[in-house]
């Protein structure tokens, strides 16, 4: 697949207008103080588990509206602590699967905490365990289009608000060490980093690898691809409601939290990215204003962008930060 976006010459300095709500600041505020006045335990129960060199942990807290979310903690055996820690968000329509499936930030000797993304865990991998008990208009097939009649019932506000109360509840743990908290992820995970690194208040670092969430008004007209088709086939329908479904796009836009956020910043981007296009990426990128930010560039990747070679990346980029 030849390259379809701007050059990277271009992308590097690629700074445009989007839409930012006059009152996306307060917006946000009120979401995650009322998320965290509706109260909630984080309950860890120890399943018996095959592993050996990490304790597995199943993990209940409260997200949005104090409503209970999973996620898995593996915490290195052979340490007490306190630890550094990764929250990390997965991809669009997967679920926290299995706790086996991702040992990696644990045998690094980190604290992981995998969040299930609310009503996802049914399109690939080990599946989900969390419901979105929330009812919506009509909508396209997926995700994108629920509840986007305003940005009060909107799908993304409830999953960016669990993200910022798993790592509150990640600092609450005895083992970790809460100013040490990491957030990551990749594509919606990486999206989903960048609102939790704006929103959460003192992150130690986030590690968006090619996100997804950013600069909506530009993908959805440059990819063909899900999920931002999503949001083409709800507007071929709702011929008549582009206005009001980009403002509603416009609260959970991940350039406007980049724009937000003060912790240590490490991106990767592929220029052969049809999913999350590399021009929406450096839209982001572009716009976080803290001095300490990196993003590692895959020239001949698509949607996969550095995949494993990516996480070492990450490691490193975390180790010399937190020491």
């Amino acid at each position: 697949m030849p390259r379809f976006d701007l050059p990277l010459s271009e992308l590097t300095t690629y700074r445009p207008d989007v839409r930012e709500p006059a009152d996306f600041d307060e917006f946000w505020t009120a979401t995650v103080r009322d998320a965290r006045a509706a109260g909630g335990e984080v309950i860890l129960d120890r399943i018996d588990s095959p592993l050996r060199t990490v304790e597995v942990y199943d993990v209940t807290f409260p997200g949005f509206a104090g409503e209970p979310v999973k996620a898995w903690l593996l915490l290195p055996a052979a340490d007490a602590g306190p630890l550094p820690a990764v929250v990390e968000f997965n991809g669009y329509g997967g679920g926290r699967g299995l706790p086996h499936e991702r040992l990696a930030w644990s045998a690094a000797g980190f604290a992981h905490l995998f969040m299930d993304t609310r009503g996802q865990g049914s399109m690939w991998g080990g599946g989900g365990a969390t419901p979105d008990p929330h009812g919506s208009g009509p909508a396209a097939s997926g995700f994108m289009t629920r509840g986007i009649d305003s940005p009060e019932s909107y799908y993304y506000r409830r999953v960016f608000t669990d993200a910022v109360r798993a790592v509150d509840a990640v600092r609450g743990l005895d083992r970790v060490d809460a100013t040490k908290v990491v957030v990551a992820g990749g594509s919606q995970g990486g999206g989903i980093a960048i609102a939790a690194g704006a929103l959460a208040g003192d992150v130690a670092a986030v590690l968006a690898d090619v996100p997804f969430l950013c600069h909506f008004e530009r993908a959805v007209g440059l990819t063909d691809r899900d999920p931002y088709q999503e949001v083409v086939r709800y507007l071929s329908v709702h011929r008549h409601a582009g206005e009001r479904v980009f403002e509603t796009l416009s609260y959970v836009d991940g350039v406007n939290f980049a724009a937000r956020i003060s912790a240590s910043t490490l991106f990767s981007v592929a220029l052969h990215d049809l999913t999350c296009p590399p021009s929406t990426v450096y839209a982001a990128f572009n716009r976080i204003p803290a001095s300490d930010k990196e993003i590692r560039v895959y020239e001949a990747n698509d949607h996969e962008g550095g995949g494993p070679y990516q996480w070492d990346e990450q490691v490193r980029f975390v180790r010399e930060r937190l020491g």
